[in-house]
């Protein structure tokens, strides 16, 4: 909830079932003047009103469709097919591992109405209602693209054959695993950024959003105790397919797990938290053998983070996005325009054996723009890859764009 993350992409289909993506540009809008607070507030296990969620949901689709319209001049020369959103998570209802529904706010309405374009949204409802969990649904756009990324390597390497992970750090952080075989394997670990987050409001008294650049954990040490009582959480035990969310990591949970322990200081709070972000991930991805962890996410801006990070992942090698051509802060925009053109082209957007589905499905609900609703003719062969391309230069020709 750091603000609204918005891009612009020429998606196209190539050969052999190639997605070929050129971003055009990206940038972060911060959200209105209090509406940050109230969807802060509206989140679990704060109660929340029919009218409260009427008004977020409204206000949030406005703001998206103020940052669209401006993406739209800004950043695609006028010109667009379609817009897609994400929206934003509210709720994840999950109850004895399995996802039962998924709440994500903006109301698309507003986005069709401001820019005249079609809208794909509710990503993640058919996912859950095919028995997934709605997420992560970001190993779409990982698994395509590393699968794409192990060619390369082992075209320039025949040993380069270990399984390659990207990891995704929001309020919780996900991966993505994709093996020598193309199997792909995605999950939440858990927290990345939510209990962090938390902490730091909790100890300023709302003052601080967060810990920037981790400038107070790094004066901290990590309080065992605390660790291993955290680390003492059932989820991280449990098999994926598995999903997560802030109504699980919460500033409510984090006090439970503090009033087990003796006191614990500020800054040693923050640097056991940060060490509890890193153990998860790296357990995850040493289980299954991953040898480069492709790390992306507002996780990635803090440097105690990833230095926690690489030291818990070694001997697996870390690297960010931006160092293969995907913007680290604008990966989960660029998914959002990826999933909508899967959808606008006839194609699945889900990973079955990432999320626990039923089996691959078309994601999504299309509100029309201003004009009637024209789908093009869906494509004839599965799509296997995800091509990332070097940005035009300053003054390039731009595309029809999503």
């Amino acid at each position: 909830m750091d603000g609204i993350d918005v891009a612009a992409a020429d998606l196209r289909i190539g050969p052999a079932g190639t997605v070929e993506l050129l971003p055009l540009g990206h940038r972060e809008v911060p959200y209105p003047n209090g509406l940050r607070d109230a969807l802060l507030a509206a989140l679990p296990p704060a109660e929340c009103t029919a009218g409260q969620l009427c008004r977020l949901d409204t206000e949030v689709g406005q703001a998206f469709a103020a940052a669209a319209a401006g993406a739209l001049t800004e950043l695609a020369d006028g010109r667009a097919d379609l817009v897609a959103s994400l929206g934003q998570t509210i709720f994840h209802w999950v109850e004895d591992g399995r996802c039962l529904g998924t709440l994500q706010l903006g109301q698309p309405a507003w986005i069709a109405e401001r820019t005249g374009l079609p809208v794909v949204a509710d990503l993640r409802a058919r996912d859950v209602a095919a028995g997934g969990h709605g997420a992560p649904l970001a190993a779409v756009l990982d698994a395509l693209w590393l699968r794409e990324i192990c060619l390369q390597d082992r075209a320039m390497d025949s040993a380069a054959d270990e399984p390659v992970a990207a990891l995704n750090i929001g309020g919780i952080a996900n991966v993505t695993v994709v093996g020598p075989d193309r199997t792909t394997l995605a999950f939440d670990t858990g927290p990345g950024n939510a209990l962090l987050d938390a902490a730091a409001r909790m100890i300023s008294d709302g003052v601080w959003q967060r810990d920037v650049n981790g400038e107070l954990a790094a004066q901290g040490s990590v309080r065992t105790d605390l660790l291993d009582a955290l680390l003492a959480d059932a989820y991280y035990g449990k098999p994926p397919p598995k999903s997560t969310g802030k109504e699980h990591f919460h500033a409510g949970y984090l006090r439970a797990v503090l009033d087990g322990v003796p006191h614990v200081a500020s800054v040693d709070l923050l640097a056991t938290l940060v060490e509890l972000t890193a153990v998860t991930v790296a357990d995850a991805c040493r289980a299954h053998g991953v040898g480069r962890v492709v790390a992306s996410g507002g996780g990635v801006r803090n440097p105690v983070l990833m230095a926690a990070l690489r030291r818990t992942l070694a001997p697996a090698c870390l690297v960010t996005s931006d160092e293969l051509g995907l913007p680290t802060d604008a990966k989960e925009a660029y998914l959002a325009a990826l999933l909508g053109f899967l959808t606008w082209v006839g194609a699945p957007g889900n990973a079955p054996s990432a999320t626990g589905a039923a089996g691959p499905r078309l994601l999504g609900s299309v509100t029309p723009g201003g004009g009637p609703l024209c789908l093009p003719d869906p494509v004839t062969t599965a799509v296997t890859r995800l091509r990332v391309h070097a940005p035009e230069p300053v003054g390039g020709g731009t595309h029809g764009s999503a």
